[in-house]
């Protein structure tokens, strides 16, 4: 255990902490954003709003279009740097330390 122990200190041990800590809370922090933005987004169903006939404006209609495409593609934004920082501290985990 203490062998262990002498190659977990110095400035590499302090860089891993430090890299994979900062690592996780940009996780956390992507995470909760991804699933704001999945939650604003509009369903694809009608629902029971097929039954009503609802008359929009072509700029209501647009305006709504370009929120959604924006929604979107930041959502995917966010899901794909939660992937990058999920495989970053996977390879900073397997490196070895000392």
């Amino acid at each position: 255990m203490s062998a262990l122990m002498a190659t977990m200190e110095g400035p590499v041990w302090i860089a891993y902490i430090t890299i994979v800590s900062i690592c996780l809370i940009l996780i956390f922090l992507t995470s909760l954003v991804a699933i704001l933005f999945v939650l604003f987004q509009k369903s694809n169903s009608d629902g029971i709003q097929g039954i009503t006939a609802s008359s929009e404006t072509f700029f209501g209609k647009h305006k709504g279009k370009s929120i959604e495409a924006k929604l979107k593609k930041w959502t995917w934004v966010c899901l794909i740097v939660l992937a990058v920082l999920s495989i970053t501290v996977y390879i900073v985990q397997l490196m070895p330390i000392g």
